[in-house]
């Protein structure tokens, strides 16, 4: 399975200006997820992908109501909704990284691929599992492998 620095997955949620610290350890990451990420990196992300933030704020197990109370009371997300939101920002570094741009890597998230059964890779980052999957592919692209 195909890995991302943390200091690369910090900057798909922002960077220091967002996350309000330096992160560049998995220590690190591991306390920002533990204490909640700002709930409003969740808007972030989905204008990163070009997407409505109601399907992101779906793949992180937040419902929209959820998700516009927390935006309007500044709120942080769970350490569980945290942890998820890292793990959609780990495979976009991923994807950004192998596709050599986020419009590439965006556009690559929201297209049906044979490889996922035709689904979306961004239809299958609500689990692990699809996680697992969709970074594979990826490794398989990365190393020229027909997927």
């Amino acid at each position: 399975m195909a890995t991302m620095t943390v200091v690369a997955i910090a900057e798909v949620l922002g960077g220091k200006k967002v996350l309000k610290k330096r992160v560049g350890t998995p220590a690190q990451l591991m306390t920002l997820i533990r204490e909640g990420l700002p709930a409003d990196i969740l808007p972030s992300i989905a204008a990163e992908l070009s997407m409505d933030r109601s399907a992101v704020a779906k793949v992180v197990g937040i419902s929209g109501r959820t998700l516009s109370r927390r935006l309007a009371s500044r709120s942080r997300l769970s350490a569980e909704e945290s942890d998820r939101m890292v793990r959609l920002a780990r495979v976009l570094a991923l994807a950004n990284d192998t596709l050599g741009d986020r419009t590439k890597a965006s556009r690559w998230l929201q297209t049906p691929n044979r490889a996922l059964q035709g689904s979306t890779p961004f239809e299958l980052l609500d689990t692990d599992a699809g996680v697992q999957s969709v970074e594979t592919i990826l490794g398989r692209i990365a190393y020229g492998i027909y997927s």
